[in-house]
């Protein structure tokens, strides 16, 4: 599964997932479903049929499935030659069902025959209801984490791999598609019905079964002689064939790194308007939020970039995953690490000049601020209810475990890292392993100690502060290293902690104008070593593919500022950004040493360093600049980004690269936004101007970094204009999220109420209320009017979900830098408690605490060195 970036959504985890639902009795085992679905879109409803082939374990009078919100018409087992009817108890909550019979089983082939009915929800999960833009309605599954159990009964457990028949009575004229290339397609049962039969699909997990009914249309294509289609609604033909495109270079690319060639008949992929995930990874058809799959030729070059992206995340989880599934939930943080990894490795092969190993080494900084928190968790964690297994699917899950992923590669070298992940698939193919099952053969066929490394990482929270101490000696350097665990809490962080980790570190030092560098496993609490030549500094992380903070002295953070851009690669100089603020926020340094830092990249012009810069100085801009230090706050940033942008303009230049047009969005926004340049904000405006009436006159790059800054001193008068395009029923994916995103950017608390009511509207669509209630809520204009509407419209956000709790509005809360707040989010959810979203809960205080610990310790030094830095000196 993959999480929507776009609108940085997390997974929703279902309120009715908190039951206390838990292993399955271990009494049989499936080998095949044989299934029957015919959906009725007059009733909102589902008929089934199922036989269940499966093997009894053990002698018994019943057996127990998982099942959730089906009704039982009739229930049977034929076993040892006789047919039993079945006694039906439902335990809602634990999500089964036990058929009961009056004589015992004997271990051996039974089949288990059931006739049932559903309703096809409005809660995006199990197989529910959407409906494009013209209200045609269709029906669609999605059953990760546990609920196949609602589509039919069933072992709803990834270890109870099985094969499936799966055959459709649909109305005619609608679409039927589902893990296997159709077998037939004949007219009938009713008069206006027809069946489709699909063909037996390989033993997969429950959770991996896919199936989508309704009016679609398709664009094909092929890539190693696998037929691949993109489908999605009436009139996405012409949005589908980027991801057609990436589809077929992620597929000749997997065959070639993987040992197994692509294990499936086909691959489908489909664009669905009403989805809660970013996509997810079902067997040979794959489901995707519409706007991450179907985009227009001149969608953004970060909107192709994160279709790739997404695409071959899916798609590696056909080998990662699908071929080989986790043999329980706490594993799955293994699946989905190494697609996260892995997404990397396909799109940067295919397009190099995107430098994805930037983006990596960003994505590593975001793990580690997940994992700086107290609560946080370690990547393996135990679960057993369906909350408890939804709240595994978190930047843990995915960052943390691909960027130690990376690490260990690194370190293994990339052919050898390959090596055992190809040996480790054709061990376990069409089955289940462990996360162990992969350390022992990675250690087995590198013959390094993986199995030793990996577990101090996996099975302990938070990361290590690797502090480095370096002493010329003659010739070479002395090299210190010592580790402890790094917390955003200061005052954990100064006592010090326990845990120990396996650390491969790679060190380089510069000795005359060039650099030496050294890798070592760091061990123990302190370790020391001869690093060659004596230089004036010594930077821990060389390569940029540690999962680990660096820390250093003020004087040696000064000397390796010096040159940056000569002596540091692109992604050594983002570690050194996180690295140096990271360092703040624990009091080593102080913020006037982190803005020093940033001018020394005043002639940096790489995309991913600048992104990496000025988030920060947007959060500085957004919690720690008083009134009185505003002005010299904002004259500062327009004196370090003029430059860059006087280069960049405004305008796309004919052969720009698309690094160059990600680099002017982020330099024209921080320039607008923490610099509030006066000619960045006329210019803002002009471009929204013209992409209010004609869309496609506006470069897509810089129309979402344009209407952002347009609304920021937007009035009614704008924001009834985009309003009125968000309701256009002819807009791309793409632009209505530019028109809806805005809606949270404005700064009259009437227009952000509007937007706040609008959010619990029937007009938007479920997946998108509550990303835009925290939008609101992450806007300090709005932060209190957000947080003031959360609270006396509970009911209502709770109800727009249709079962999906409000997690990300908890979440949302950590952006807040105000103590009243804090408390007031404290007692709510300790009256309204969100099961699902606890540890967020806890996370999102400990920001809000540590957000205000910081503008205390240090908005008094940035006060200072603004006098210094700041004033007259940086009018422009």
């Amino acid at each position: 599964m993959n999480r929507n970036l776009i609108l940085s959504v997390l997974l929703l985890a279902c309120s009715g997932a908190m039951a206390s639902a838990q292993r399955l009795p271990e009494l049989a085992v499936p080998e095949n479903y044989q299934l029957t679905f015919t959906p009725d879109f007059s009733n909102d409803k589902f008929a089934g049929e199922e036989s269940i082939r499966m093997r009894v374990l053990k002698p018994t009078n019943q057996i127990v499935l998982n099942a959730a919100e089906i009704d039982f018409k009739q229930a049977s087992v034929t076993a040892n030659g006789s047919t039993q009817t079945a006694t039906v108890t439902m335990d809602k909550e634990k999500e089964m069902a036990t058929l009961a019979f009056g004589n015992v089983i004997q271990p051996g082939p039974a089949i288990v025959h059931i006739r049932y009915t559903g309703t096809l929800n409005s809660e995006l999960r199990g197989f529910y209801l959407g409906k494009d833009k013209d209200g045609r309605k269709y029906a669609v599954t999605q059953f990760e984490a546990t609920d196949a159990r609602r589509a039919f009964p069933s072992f709803d457990e990834p270890a109870y791999k099985a094969t499936y028949d799966v055959s459709v009575i649909a109305d005619r004229g609608l679409t039927a598609i589902s893990n296997g290339k159709v077998l037939s397609d004949q007219a009938g049962p009713g008069a206006n019905q027809h069946t489709v039969k699909f063909a037996t699909t390989a033993k997969m997990s429950s959770y991996l079964v896919a199936l989508a009914v309704g009016d679609f249309e398709a664009v094909e294509g092929s890539a190693d002689g696998i037929p691949i289609r993109v489908w999605g609604p009436p009139g996405s033909k012409r949005y589908s064939g980027y991801a057609l495109e990436v589809a077929e270079q992620c597929l000749k690319y997997y065959n070639k790194y993987f040992g197994i060639k692509y294990p499936f008949e086909k691959l489908d992929m489909i664009g669905l308007p009403d989805f809660a995930a970013g996509a997810m990874e079902n067997t040979g058809l794959i489901t995707y939020r519409e706007v991450l799959l179907q985009i227009d030729e001149k969608a953004s070059a970060g909107l192709h970039k994160e279709v790739a992206l997404v695409v071959a995340h899916e798609m590696a989880h056909q080998w990662f995953g699908d071929l080989v599934t986790m043999q329980w939930w706490d594993d799955i943080w293994l699946n989905e690490g190494f697609a996260t990894w892995m997404e990397s490795k396909a799109v940067g092969a295919w397009k190099p000049e995107w430098h994805i190993e930037l983006d990596d080494a960003e994505g590593t900084q975001e793990a580690l601020n997940v994992d700086s928190l107290r609560n946080t968790r370690p990547i393996h964690q135990p679960a057993d209810t369906p909350g408890q297994i939804l709240e595994l699917f978190d930047g843990i899950a995915y960052g943390k475990t691909a960027a130690v992923l990376r690490m260990l590669e690194a370190y293994l070298g990339e052919e050898s890292f390959r090596k055992g992940v190809d040996a480790y698939l054709k061990q376990h193919e069409y089955g289940n392993a462990t996360a162990g099952d992969f350390w022992k053969t990675l250690a087995i066929e590198s013959k390094r100690p993986v199995d030793e490394i990996m577990p101090t990482f996996v099975n302990q929270a938070g990361a290590p502060m690797v502090s480095v101490q370096a002493q010329c000696s003659g010739s070479s350097t002395n090299v210190e290293l010592t580790q402890t665990r790094y917390f955003y809490d200061r005052t954990m962080f100064d006592k010090g902690s326990s845990e120990l980790w396996k650390v491969p570190v790679c060190v380089k030092g510069l000795e005359g104008g060039t650099t030496q560098t050294k890798c070592v496993v760091l061990e123990q609490k302190q370790q020391s070593f001869p690093l060659e030549g004596c230089g004036p500094w010594v930077m821990v992380n060389a390569g940029a593919g540690g999962y680990y903070r660096s820390g250093y002295s003020a004087d040696a953070l000064r000397a390796l500022s010096r040159d940056l851009e000569k002596d540091l690669t692109a992604g050594e100089r983002i570690v050194l950004l996180s690295d140096a603020w990271a360092a703040v926020r624990v009091g080593q340094q102080q913020i006037g040493d982190y803005l020093a830092l940033a001018e020394g990249l005043g002639s940096d012009r790489t995309r991913a360093v600048i992104e990496e810069l000025t988030q920060e100085l947007t959060y500085i801009s957004d919690h720690f600049v008083t009134d009185s230090d505003r002005e010299a706050y904002e004259q500062w940033v327009r004196r370090l980004l003029a430059p860059a942008a006087r280069e960049l303009g405004w305008q796309a230049r004919p052969g720009e690269s698309d690094e160059t047009k990600e680099l002017r969005s982020h330099v024209m926004f921080a320039l607008g936004y923490a610099g509030r340049d006066p000619q960045v904000l006329a210019e803002a405006r002009k471009i929204t101007e013209t992409g209010l009436v004609n869309p496609s006159g506006v470069d897509h790059e810089m129309a979402f970094t344009a209407f952002r800054l347009a609304a920021l001193e937007g009035d009614a008068s704008l924001y009834d204009r985009v309003f009125a395009k968000l309701q256009n029923k002819e807009v791309t994916p793409e632009e209505y999220y530019l028109y809806f995103e805005s809606l949270a950017q404005f700064r009259d608390p009437k227009l952000l109420q509007r937007t706040l009511e609008f959010a619990v509207s029937p007009t938007v669509r479920t997946q998108d209320s509550l990303g835009l209630i925290s939008a609101v809520m992450r806007n300090p204009a709005g932060t209190r009017l957000a947080w003031d509407f959360v609270r006396t419209h509970w009911s209502d956000i709770e109800k727009v979900g249709g079962g999906f709790t409000s997690g990300e509005v908890v979440a949302a809360t950590g952006f807040v830098c105000d103590a009243g707040v804090r408390d007031e989010v404290q007692d709510f959810f300790a009256m309204h408690r969100v099961p699902t979203a606890e540890r967020r809960l806890k996370q999102a205080v400990e920001r809000i605490n540590y957000c205000l610990d910081l503008k205390t310790q240090q908005a008094p030094q940035l006060a200072t060195w603004l006098q210094g830095h700041g004033g007259a000196a940086g009018a422009k």
